[in-house]
């Protein structure tokens, strides 16, 4: 599998590029299909190897970061599975919200009730959401 298709290239190197720092919002999830490790990427450096976002290795400490592309991409796990992109994640919110969220929860998430907590949180206006089912 290509990790990071041309379309998602250029959108991650667009924002990479931004003259302006801005929060983005995560352009693509890659995660160990064998582990814990799952990183939601927002930009890509002009070198088109350094990736920036939010980082989770799987030890309760999810962080903003870099990594390598070339690493990621070296990465071999059992049965020679490597890192994989996640086909259907469609990001919502910014990065910071993502962030956010994986504070609270020890780890990247995608659960609804923590990322409108943590957008809340952040003060960050999410008319756009239907309404928590939860609600």
């Amino acid at each position: 599998m290509i990790l990071i298709p041309d379309e998602l290239r250029a959108r991650l190197l667009a924002n990479g590029a931004a003259e302006i720092e801005t929060d983005h919002v995560p352009v693509v999830k890659l995660f160990n299909p064998v582990g814990a490790a799952t990183w939601l990427l927002s930009e890509l450096d002009a070198d088109g190897d350094t990736l920036f976002g939010l980082c989770d290795l799987g030890f309760g400490f999810p962080e903003l970061g870099s990594v390598s592309l070339a690493e990621l991409q070296a990465v071999k796990g059992p049965l020679g599975l490597g890192i994989e992109r996640d086909l259907y994640f469609r990001a919502r919110f910014p990065l910071s919200v993502y962030a956010e969220a994986a504070r609270i929860a020890g780890h990247i998430t995608e659960a609804e009730r923590l990322l409108r907590q943590a957008a809340a949180a952040l003060e960050i206006p999410t008319p756009e959401l239907p309404p928590d089912r939860a609600e």
